[in-house]
């Protein structure tokens, strides 16, 4: 009787699948901001922090092109654009790429800017690179999953 009772509550929750996109807008607002304020891009400043200027290039654009894309990741999953061909697969492939980029950009900063004593003196004291790192891996890992499973179910039906 109670595990009856419990599906019928489940099942009556509302479905609110867009809200990835409350993880995304705060996370790619960070990284835009980040990387615009290291523009016009100069080598200098990134031999300041003892990075070739290959290096620093790929760090200012990357945040950049990480934040949008994580954007236009998001813009995918809308449902009239989702229902047109290989665009849920193209944004789940946006999406995975800028979380991956994420991952790169705040593993350097964390190794060559922040140089932590220790792995749980990091994750005690700096929480904003914590939580842009996991969010990275998060959408690094996950992508567009939701959409690109729910696309299958329909396909099937």
């Amino acid at each position: 009787m109670k595990l009856t009772h419990l599906k019928n509550y489940w099942q009556q929750l509302p479905d609110f699948s867009l809200s990835h996109i409350l993880l995304r807008i705060p996370l790619a607002i960070v990284f835009i901001q980040q990387g615009l304020s290291k523009f016009p891009f100069d080598p200098a400043t990134g031999a300041a922090l003892g990075l070739p200027s290959l290096v620093w290039w790929f760090v200012c654009y990357g945040e950049v092109a990480a934040g949008v894309g994580l954007l236009v990741g998001a813009l995918t999953t809308i449902p009239p654009l989702k229902d047109i061909p290989v665009v849920a697969e193209l944004g789940d492939l946006i999406t995975r790429f800028s979380g991956i980029t994420m991952c790169c950009v705040i593993t350097g900063v964390i190794w060559v800017v922040i140089k932590p004593a220790s792995l749980t003196q990091f994750i005690l004291n700096d929480n904003l690179h914590l939580f842009l790192w996991v969010g990275g891996l998060y959408f690094g890992l996950r992508g567009n999953w939701a959409v690109a499973v729910q696309k299958q179910i329909l396909s099937k039906n």
